[in-house]
């Protein structure tokens, strides 16, 4: 696939079918597109803001007609590159698509669009006693559109599931431009679960327009523990016996010493700086089985060897604990002026077996890696800490990433528990997939109309196109670029 350049017809007829202001093509504008949140890049063509459904779908319409990509983007916080605009093309930016259209206090669902902020929605309905489960760290700024994009997750999801257990019905944009609906105001509708297949699509097939989601009841009590260990194998093995024991908690999140570091001067949320690990545990219910539940998570959690064990019962006391996991992605910037953070799985027996093979990875390649992740479903996220100043510190650092999720998937695990694909990890696709299962997504793929121009190379082995693109721009910046 080659970057031609983009009609002047095609931006015009993009300017009178949504608005002249709500249309970029200045390469100083688009550059402040280039990212995500991880360290892929690539500079759209044009960035089109649409406000509707009917303008989504002339943009496409138009895209179509000129054979230019397609790159749905809600708030860039993606962590795999999925919203990158790697060939360039237009990206259909969906953050002005923010109403949250109907609240069904009754049967507990919300009907949504793309933009509306995660946290935002949560906000909106804690006034009738509901909330909306998934809970990705980034939840203050990424969108639902995203996250249904990804099928995103969050700390919670433990308990709850991950966003496609939340999604009830979808509106969507084809690659035509046609605007259908897919599933509805109930679970396990007849027929295929077309609602599911679009879930962790990653934009490959359609562009999400609306979102009818479920809702569930905030908790009648809260309690949230922040067990506090000397070492990162005493906190794993207590991952282990708290779900051993029977016990699932609503959340169970592990924060290493290198995150406490980075966190603690930040935010001053108690975390001890000499800890090797600290786990954050949380039990939800009522009010009698939450107070059984937290006292079974801390006797296990003393028998492994936690030297304290707070306990937060209090909105504001709990939110102080989980202030310290929520913004810890976002504190690595005082420790290191880059981070590459990884998404992969593995069972949650083999987390003292993984953890300490990472740690191995950062000693061989000379990198801190810093570890803050969801522990009870084995959801690893470590965090390469280098600077891309360095010559050549950018390659050795995917390189070491590539050898982290090659011991996930070495340890019966996945390439991605939340963050999804994307760009980041479609090449390891063939580690887990055969050519058959990858052949019958792309049949799917095709069945949606969807091709290659509909967020291009993404989810899939390089393509020829991609590969040869991504080594011209490569060239073009030098031997110690990543693009």
């Amino acid at each position: 696939m080659s970057l031609s350049p983009v009609p002047v017809a095609a931006i015009e007829e993009l300017k009178r079918a949504l608005s002249p202001d709500r249309v970029l093509s200045e390469p100083g504008d688009l550059v402040v597109f280039e990212y995500d949140g991880t360290i892929e890049r690539g500079v759209p063509q044009v960035v089109v803001f649409p406000d509707t459904v009917e303008e989504v779908s002339a943009a496409v319409r138009i895209a179509g007609k000129y054979g230019l990509p397609v790159v749905p983007r809600g708030a860039g916080t993606g962590l795999s590159g999925g919203a990158v605009a790697a060939v360039g093309g237009v990206l259909v930016v969906l953050t002005r698509m923010k109403r949250i259209l109907e609240v069904d206090v009754q049967n507990m669902t919300a009907l949504v669009e793309p933009g509306v902020v995660n946290l935002d929605l949560s906000k909106a309905v804690a006034k009738h006693g509901l909330y909306y489960a998934p809970d990705p760290s980034s939840q203050r700024a990424c969108t639902i559109g995203g996250n249904v994009a990804e099928n995103a997750g969050g700390p919670h999801c433990l308990a709850y599931g991950v966003t496609t257990n939340h999604v009830l019905g979808l509106e969507l944009v084809l690659a035509d431009g046609t605007v259908v609906w897919a599933g509805g105001g109930v679970r396990d509708l007849p027929g295929y679960d077309l609602t599911g297949l679009v879930v962790g699509s990653e934009g490959t097939l359609c562009i999400v327009t609306k979102a009818l989601v479920r809702l569930m009841r905030i908790p009648e009590s809260t309690r949230t523990l922040l067990a506090i260990f000397d070492s990162i194998e005493e906190a794993t093995a207590a991952v282990s016996a708290v779900i051993g024991a029977g016990l699932v908690p609503a959340a169970l999140e592990m924060i290493d010493r290198e995150i406490i570091r980075a966190v603690e001067p930040a935010l001053h949320v108690g975390y001890p700086l000499d800890a090797g690990a600290v786990l954050l545990i949380e039990v939800e219910g009522l009010r009698e089985s939450t107070a059984e539940e937290a006292a079974l998570a801390r006797r296990i959690c003393d028998e492994l060897g936690a030297r304290e064990v707070r306990e937060a019962t209090d909105a504001p006391d709990r939110e102080r604990l989980w202030a310290g996991r929520k913004g810890a992605i976002s504190a690595i910037g005082r420790i290191s002026p880059n981070y590459y953070v990884l998404d992969g799985v593995v069972p949650r027996t083999k987390l003292p077996e993984v953890m300490a093979k990472v740690a191995g990875v950062g000693e061989r390649h000379g990198f801190i890696i810093a570890n803050v992740f969801h522990a009870g479903d084995g959801n690893l996220h470590p965090n390469i800490l280098f600077d891309e100043r360095r010559p050549g510190e950018t390659h050795r650092v995917l390189e070491a990433g590539e050898e982290i999720m090659r011991i996930c998937v070495d340890a019966g695990g996945s390439i991605t528990g939340e963050h999804g694909v994307g760009l980041e990890k479609r090449d390891y696709m063939s580690w887990i997939f055969s050519e058959t299962d990858v052949e019958a997504m792309q049949r799917l793929k095709s069945a949606f109309g969807a091709g290659e121009s509909f967020n291009p190379c993404k989810a899939f082995p390089t393509s020829k196109g991609c590969g040869e693109l991504q080594a011209k721009v490569i060239q073009s910046f030098g031997p110690d670029a990543y693009i």
